[in-house]
């Protein structure tokens, strides 16, 4: 069962990890490459389930430059393949720390299961740093309407701390965790076909971008080559989705 954890930087996302593992197993630290898609794959057993959860950096801020959205869709193409390597994905974890709902929780939510995955993989909502609520559950009766308010909707959620120093809390922590994997519906596996999915990428993420426009022509393969790491194929072919998408083509962008 493949799952994407997901969420900005600082929510508390190597801590989930390290919760479900039940040791360290993941480096927890606020320095990560903020607008690409790298990730890194765990694997977890749990009762008849083998879970592979692909802990995953997500945009930052609510809008991105022209450089973070190329970084972004390039290295999106690299996780697309490892997950149709893998066989799909079937679970989204979104994480979002328990203060407020931000505007970068709300942007990885269209990115991901909008965006990415069609609105065809289930959602489930982890609320970290709870640790001092006296009821950590406390925080989605109070905030589950302004969730509600901004579309974000979830098949499940887990409100949790990822701090072992409150050993009560971090128990119950680690059995709601247990519960949205082994409960939400993982029993589809949704493949992201590249091309198709690019076109949609392309096209919704121009919502996203601020500050500079796109390269044009070769300068754009070359911007796709070096500063992404983008293979020169791979980096064309990119160019040509985004230039139809420039081009305003509509047989040339499939929703």
């Amino acid at each position: 069962i493949n799952v994407i954890l997901l969420g900005q930087t600082g929510v508390g996302k190597s801590s989930i990890v390290n919760l479900i593992a039940g040791q360290h197993i993941a480096r927890v630290s606020p320095d990560t490459d903020v607008c690409t898609m790298s990730s890194t794959e765990y694997r977890f057993e749990m009762g008849a389930h083998d879970f592979r959860i692909w802990d995953t950096a997500g945009l930052e801020e609510p809008e991105v430059g022209v450089n973070g959205y190329l970084t972004a869709i390039a290295k999106a193409l690299q996780l697309i393949r490892r997950l149709a390597a893998a066989g799909g994905v079937s679970l989204l974890l979104l994480c979002m720390q328990g203060e407020k709902v931000t505007g970068a929780a709300r942007s990885n939510y269209r990115l991901f299961y909008e965006m990415l995955c069609g609105r065809c993989v289930p959602v489930g909502l982890v609320i970290t740093h709870l640790e001092r609520e006296d009821n950590m559950e406390k925080w989605w009766e109070k905030n589950e309407k302004t969730l509600d308010r901004y579309g974000v909707k979830s098949a499940g959620h887990a409100c949790i701390t990822g701090l072992p120093s409150y050993p009560e809390k971090y128990a119950l922590s680690r059995a709601a965790i247990y519960g949205l994997l082994t409960d939400c519906d993982h029993s589809g596996k949704y493949t992201m076909p590249p091309h198709i999915w690019f076109r949609r990428v392309a096209r919704n993420m121009k919502s996203l971008v601020m500050g500079g426009s796109l390269p044009k022509g070769e300068k754009l393969t070359q911007a796709l080559i070096t500063r992404c790491g983008l293979k020169e194929a791979d980096a064309g072919e990119l160019r040509r989705l985004l230039e139809e998408v420039d081009d305003g083509s509509s047989s040339a962008v499939t929703a």
